[in-house]
């Protein structure tokens, strides 16, 4: 189990007081399954170390929509709204402080891949995506455009089921999803952003199908068949101003 369960806690720990991103992130899908450490240490720059649950690194297949907005909210019309699908994995920096590691990011806009590869450094692809839901089953498309060094695609459909109140989370699960922070290099140095989310409102969800190559395109083994699996409706995403992240710490 994680050493340090203050790490995980249900609401932000931080304030963003110069906001460069505001999103929604709506009707998503954690898909979550246990790796060894060592597979994803090696995927990490000079500096990241992995933060493990029971002694295993966990990786996650994340499809859902996304709205872009404008720092205080405002609308982007048109382009603002579209499929994303990202791989990640969870981290700690120099300090000890806990993050989401990116490995990649499909997204059905052109103009967003570019903005946050330039912005962020974050290795976006553009995609063929769609998002569909009927009745309690939702299913995620995505076949990668560009940039395309190997073909990737996947195929994932889900039965939601039940909500978990949020006073009823548990410690594993605030540690898969209530994360406050993102790491990513730019130009060749490792970088950090605060993050700010509402309490996802999850519930449970079954795999009904899942053909992923994303996994793999990353580096890591296929989802297994039976995966931990959460559904949510979405919240509110909020990322500040990245910052450069000193490689020497005196943590621990």
């Amino acid at each position: 189990m994680a050493d340090d369960l203050a790490s995980y806690p249900a609401t932000p720990p931080h304030r963003i007081r110069l906001e460069v991103m505001r999103m929604w992130w709506r009707n998503l899908c954690f898909i979550h399954w246990p790796v060894e450490p060592s597979d994803v240490q090696a995927h990490l720059p000079k500096g990241l170390t992995v933060d493990t649950w029971d002694g295993a690194a966990w990786i996650a297949l994340v499809p859902f929509e996304m709205e872009v907005m404008l720092p205080g909210g405002i609308p982007i019309p048109r382009e603002g709204r579209f499929p994303e699908t990202n791989i990640r994995t969870y981290v700690r920096g120099p300090d000890g402080t806990p993050g989401v590691w990116f490995d990649s990011l499909e997204a059905g806009r052109l103009s967003a891949t570019v903005a946050a590869r330039v912005s962020y450094g974050l290795p976006y692809f553009w995609a063929d995506m769609s998002v569909t839901g009927a009745g309690d089953v939702w299913t995620y498309r995505s076949a990668r455009r560009w940039p395309k060094p190997t073909p990737a695609t996947s195929e994932v459909a889900v039965r939601v089921g039940e909500a978990i109140p949020d006073d009823q989370q548990t410690p594993f699960e605030r540690y898969l999803t209530a994360r406050w922070g993102l790491f990513s290099t730019f130009r060749g140095r490792v970088v950090y952003a605060p993050v700010s989310h509402g309490t996802w409102p999850l519930r449970r969800g079954e795999l009904l199908h899942v053909d992923d190559g994303l996994a793999i395109a990353a580096g890591y083994s296929p989802p297994p068949a039976d995966p931990v699996v959460h559904w949510t409706e979405g919240t509110e995403v909020r990322i500040g101003r990245p910052q450069l992240v000193p490689l020497t710490s005196h943590h621990g």
